[in-house]
């Protein structure tokens, strides 16, 4: 059994979503400077890095973070890699995907291979007709390494609430340049931020 972590490291360099707010630490008590812990105080974007998107993210009477079921964050996935360099994926971007066997799917792209301290413009996210596709299949989870699950420039956010409308639970910014594509354990719990809109998570697999 191979444990793989798909999580993005938080640092002040960890790209995020142009104008939001980048990490940044300091530390408030040091074991160096005779106190007797180190201590930090962390400021972030609750969308940092890998992270979980809830409902109240793009729906103004969404379910918050702390709200949502944990269910879906938990359970068999299935990671596929996809030829599309960026742009609405569909059904056919899955040819050999056999849906009947598939709970929550994880989009591999390009965006895995881009360094860290760069945002992604040009990303692939999911069409509402994939949206509607999954929840055709009753998957409950739909992941990828992209930042968005729209366009950079979308306003609508039709993706988000195409899958929201399907009942799928969404991870955003995934890192799996190093997973094989096939099937494993997800576990990618976000935090019981109360009233939060997302949350950053330690996502894993296990093979």
């Amino acid at each position: 059994m191979k444990l793989y972590d798909i999580t993005r490291p938080i640092n002040p360099h960890l790209a995020v979503w142009p104008g939001d707010t980048p990490f940044s630490s300091r530390m408030v008590m040091s074991i160096e400077q005779g106190d007797s812990v180190n201590l930090t105080t962390i400021t972030t974007t609750s969308h940092l890095g890998t992270h979980a998107d809830a409902p109240s993210h793009f729906l103004a009477d969404g379910l918050t973070i702390d709200q949502v079921p944990l269910t879906a964050y938990l359970g068999p996935a299935t990671v596929v890699t996809v030829q599309r360099e960026a742009g609405p994926l569909t059904p056919t971007d899955f040819p050999n995907l056999d849906w009947t066997k598939v709970e929550r799917l994880l989009v591999h792209s390009s965006a895995s291979s881009i360094p860290l301290d760069q945002f992604p413009t040009d990303f692939v996210y999911p069409s509402p007709e994939l949206a509607n596709w999954l929840g055709q299949y009753g998957l409950v989870l739909f992941g990828s390494d992209a930042p968005s699950m729209d366009d950079l420039n979308s306003k609508t956010l039709e993706g988000h609430k195409a899958l929201r409308r399907n009942g799928l639970a969404i991870l955003e910014g995934l890192l799996l340049s190093h997973v094989p594509d096939g099937v494993y354990e997800l576990v990618a719990l976000p935090l019981k931020i109360e009233g939060g809109d997302g949350s950053p998570l330690r996502a894993v697999l296990r093979g």
